[in-house]
């Protein structure tokens, strides 16, 4: 009798083969069989009419302090979302130098907008080296596998001390000692190593990020401490300006190392290479012996503005500023105030200084390419749904109409912005990056940008928008599924998981494909210290399978926590040939 089977559901394996209708079998932690007449099981799951995919693999996440004290791993969870992988864009806890603690919880505040309050108070700190970081992990089973990136900005923070400053150039010795940790924590089985070079990144106090002014040798150094354990993964973010010569040094690691490099490539304004660009140039690196992967996000990087939220269009006015430290039912009140509304919209704005002031003044005034957040919302608005072209039809000012956008539902209305990935107005750009073995989707920030943006639906979005819904070029089933499981999940080494067939881990999801659907955000003031973050649930999942137990049904959290923490590449024991 085997453990559980799933009767009868549409199987959309992740090999990117026609989906097909059987039965999956599973035994602890493995999936048996997958086909017809499977026998009897102590536990069912009924689905007929539904689809079968592997859980999805995100590798682009920054669970890094919550997986400390969270065991839901909301909200990635909630989306069929079954391993993470967390420590991106050169931001995490380890090492961290006990004096060091409110540097790194400053460090991601900043870069990633999770309130420093809610780390301070939900880490224990019961660590000081990498390998310390990843026993710590242990210590909480979760609904989810969690991975780890050793991260640029902790082992510089670790290295350099108080040297660690913008433009900071490492001694030899430094570049020695930091590729030593980096190895360290690679043995330790840390899947790869991250980096940031993008002035969109900095602490909480305006300071660049650690790598942003790394030389390329110090790169190459570090990249080849992986090289020596041989695997990991080499992640960056990066303005790709055009003296770094990004593209040459990732090449030249690669080839040397035979590891593949992977970077944020994104339609961004902080970068002075094109997507169309760094495509290109990564296909000339990889022509020649490379394997830079492109990670691309599925829909527009935005922004949700909210009265609530890190940022709304009047975050810069006199009045605003005001109330800005008055608890929420204060403002709520004076909001409501007609006086008070009047003035907000009539006074100038007070801009700070900023070397990104070009961007706070499209926050403020980017009417035409902000969106007004329909419970329908599709996250790929026409320029006719702007809050400007609505403003006009409503012969209201711009201001007002958003004004009272946000009022909505008192006081929790959204304006959406996507600053990143939405140059043209549309998502066209993406349909053949989507069909690139070149590219994987991700993005996702799971975790991150917790008052700003919830991309941690990106599976949920794939589903409805790119397979069923999108008006115009839509993706097949059978490659979305294969893009989000066994195309991410190969990139960094889990050969185990990402696809349905006897051998492979027994991570599952059952999904109502005519019940799929987004909901709306809110912001939740649920993380320790009554720190905020937006949250979005989503119907049409049935049920989530990890490790062969059932931790989700119908969006309900089940209780039990099989999630583990892992080390190194994975390989699969008896797998039948899935590509």
């Amino acid at each position: 009798m085997h453990d559980l089977v799933i009767r009868g559901g549409t199987v959309v394996d992740g090999s990117g083969g026609q989906p097909f209708v059987a039965d999956v079998a599973v035994d602890g932690d493995r999936i048996v069989a997958v086909g017809e007449n499977l026998g009897a099981a102590r536990e069912e799951i009924d689905a007929s009419g539904k689809i079968v995919t592997p859980g999805f693999v995100d590798v682009h996440t920054h669970y890094d302090g919550q997986a400390t004290w969270d065991a839901e791993m909301a909200p990635s969870s909630w989306h069929g979302v079954t391993t993470v992988v967390m420590g991106n864009c050169g931001v995490g806890f380890a090492p961290a130098r006990p004096d060091r603690h409110e540097w790194l919880i400053s460090l991601m505040e900043g870069v990633e907008d999770i309130p420093g309050t809610a780390l301070a108070e939900g880490m224990s700190w019961d660590w000081e080296t990498f390998p310390e970081y990843m026993d710590a992990l242990e210590k909480l089973p979760r609904t989810v596998d969690v991975a780890c990136h050793v991260p640029h900005g902790a082992v510089r923070a670790y290295v350099l001390g108080d040297r660690e400053k913008p433009g900071a150039i490492p001694t030899d010795e430094d570049i020695a000692e930091m590729s030593r940790i980096v190895e360290e924590g690679v043995r330790a089985g840390a899947l790869g190593f991250s980096t940031s070079r993008t002035v969109l990144h900095k602490s909480v106090d305006g300071e660049l990020v650690p790598g942003t002014t790394a030389t390329a040798e110090e790169l190459i150094a570090i990249g080849r401490a992986m090289g020596r354990v041989g695997y990991g993964v080499f992640e960056m973010a990066s303005d790709m300006k055009r003296e770094w010569n990004e593209f040459q040094w990732m090449g030249d690691l690669s080839r040397e190392t035979g590891l593949p490099v992977t970077f944020a490539a994104l339609q961004s304004i902080a970068k002075e290479l094109p997507l169309e660009e760094q495509i290109t140039e990564m296909r000339k690196q990889n022509a020649t012996g490379a394997n830079i992967v492109a990670q691309i996000a599925l829909r527009g990087n935005g922004i949700i503005m909210a009265w609530q939220g890190t940022v709304h269009p009047f975050r810069f006015k006199p009045a605003w500023n005001e109330i800005i430290d008055l608890p929420w039912e204060q403002q709520l009140a004076k909001l409501k105030d007609p006086a008070f509304k009047a003035r907000m919209i009539e006074e100038d704005n007070i801009w700070p200084e900023s070397d990104i002031l070009d961007f706070l003044k499209v926050v403020a005034l980017g009417w035409p390419v902000q969106f007004e957040m329909d419970p329908d919302f599709n996250y790929e608005p026409k320029m006719d749904e702007s809050i400007m072209a609505r403003a006009v039809a409503a012969g209201v000012s711009p201001a007002e109409y958003a004004y009272d956008l946000l009022m909505k539902d008192d006081g929790k209305g959204f304006i959406y912005f996507p600053i990143l990935n939405y140059r043209d107005g549309n998502l066209n750009f993406l349909e053949d990056l989507q069909a690139s073995d070149d590219t994987v989707n991700s993005l996702s920030d799971g975790g991150a940008h917790c008052g700003t943006i919830c991309d941690a639906a990106s599976p949920t979005f794939m589903l409805q928008h790119w397979v069923r819904d999108r008006k115009g070029h839509r993706i097949a089933l059978e490659h979305a599924v294969k893009r989000q499981c066994r195309d991410t999940a190969l990139l960094y080494g889990l050969e185990d998981r990402g696809v349905l067939a006897p051998g492979y881990l027994a991570d599952l999801n059952v999904i109502d494909m005519d019940a799929i659907k987004l909901g709306k955000p809110w912001l939740a003031f649920d993380l320790p210290a009554g720190g905020k973050r937006l949250l979005q649930k989503a119907d049409g999942y049935v049920a989530t399978v990890k490790s062969g137990v059932v931790t989700f049904r119908d969006g309900a959290m089940q209780g039990p926590t099989p999630g583990g923490v892992i080390r190194g590449p994975q390989r699969v024991e008896m797998a039948m040939a899935a590509e």
